[in-house]
């Protein structure tokens, strides 16, 4: 059997592997600035003319930065580094033009003509391989051994860069939800500090005649100790700055929140990219006047785009995809609203039942692109914890929608 006609690799762990990439809840379109100094500094090591940080998720390959090619995405079944996320240690393809899996690749046989791969997965502390930071050129390259641990180096910190990247947005959403709660702590305890400093000042006032001066010492202490956690409740009041480390950084309380117009325009630059090579229609619409009003950021990216790219995945070429997105303001909150519809060859109801039982299986596109079978139980699974839910109207031959309610708490 040839190889390229052999199903894709997929990593034994591959369902908890995404969920991992997912909880990361990654903005591919804004990673470029913070890592482009690795990519360029793996390319210098390497010696090769590209270098590349590539995240697989259910369907695509996110180039989130790169040195040396302007490329953002790809179909993951084109990828090379879909071998490196099942390595351990790294992938090597000594000549891509010789090796029948990537042979006839658009890479490949037009530009930028690369021939030569270096692949590393990007490996979390406990084992997942979210993807890979990869090497390419047009010439043959030889890694010497001391520059491959080089390269993993780099590959380790790229894994950092992107857990410190979603730390950060927890602790502004933290500091968001704490700033509230230190509003309504500091009012609650102003009353009895203040009643505590008045009466310690009084006892200091009658002290003299008493004459009891360690009891005043120790009372002074106090007073001062008060007035301290006073003016404390005043700062916690009025600032509106974090402190990190010896410096003031301003907080930004919107990191974590989007508004349908700010998910409209990242939508269409991130999918717009796959319905072209089928000259899929894809169009995103506001369908209500709350595109201003901000909801949470939280994992609306991965389960939009996960639909998206099914839906594009199963319609035929000249197609078309339709999001809608909508915010219902109602008595017991916001709540996102998120449909997605296609022209594709639709779903039998055996077929939406394994869906919504999150027992999926791995099916081929309508232009046999691969499938993995993992994209829309990733979906399932975020909805589950965020109390949303997923409702799915199909017929055979008449497309499909999916629409995607999530509550904004």
């Amino acid at each position: 059997m040839n190889l390229w006609k052999l199903p894709p690799p997929v990593p034994a762990n591959e369902m908890d592997r995404i969920i991992r990439l997912s909880e990361l809840d990654l903005d591919y379109s804004e990673i470029q600035e913070t890592l482009k100094d690795l990519t360029k500094l793996a390319a210098k090591v390497a010696g090769t003319s590209i270098s590349l940080v590539n995240l697989i998720d259910s369907f695509t390959q996110w180039t989130v930065a790169r040195y040396g090619l302007d490329i953002e995405q790809m179909k993951r079944e084109d990828s090379v580094c879909q071998y490196t996320i099942v390595s351990e240690e790294s992938f090597e393809v000594p000549d891509l033009t010789a090796d029948d899996r990537f042979k006839n690749k658009f890479y490949v046989t037009g530009a930028p003509k690369v021939t030569y791969y270096f692949g590393i997965p990007l490996q979390t502390q406990d084992g997942y391989n979210l993807g890979a930071l990869c090497m390419l050129d047009q010439v043959g390259k030889e890694i010497s051994p001391e520059k491959v641990e080089l390269l993993k180096i780099i590959a380790n910190e790229i894994v950092n860069r992107l857990t410190a990247i979603k730390v950060i947005q927890q602790l502004q959403s933290t500091v968001k939800e704490a700033k509230e709660t230190q509003r309504k702590v500091a009012h609650d305890i102003r009353g009895p500090l203040g009643g505590i400093i008045s009466l310690a000042q009084i006892i200091t006032d009658q002290g003299d005649s008493n004459k009891m001066e360690q009891v005043l010492e120790f009372i002074n202490l106090i007073q001062k100790s008060g007035n301290s956690l006073l003016e404390l409740a005043d700062e916690i009041l009025t600032t509106g700055k974090q402190t990190v480390g010896p410096e003031l950084k301003e907080v930004n309380a919107n990191a974590n929140e989007f508004n349908l117009l700010l998910l409209k325009d990242k939508i269409e630059k991130l999918y717009t990219a796959q319905a072209k090579p089928k000259d899929i229609h894809f169009l995103v619409n506001i369908i209500d006047r709350n595109g201003e009003i901000p909801f949470s950021k939280n994992k609306v990216l991965q389960i939009a785009g996960n639909l998206i790219s099914n839906a594009i995945k199963f319609t035929p070429e000249n197609g078309k995809v339709t999001v809608d997105l909508s915010l219902n303001l109602g008595r017991d909150g916001k709540k996102l609203q998120i449909s997605v519809k296609d022209s594709g060859i639709g779903l039998t109801e055996e077929a939406i039942q394994r869906i919504q039982n999150g027992t999926v299986s791995s099916t081929e596109g309508t232009e046999g692109e691969q499938g993995y079978g993992f994209g829309l139980s990733l979906v399932k699974h975020l909805l589950v914890a965020m109390n949303g839910s997923l409702v799915i109207t199909s017929q055979p031959g008449k497309g499909a929608e999916f629409l995607v309610k999530i509550p904004q708490y």
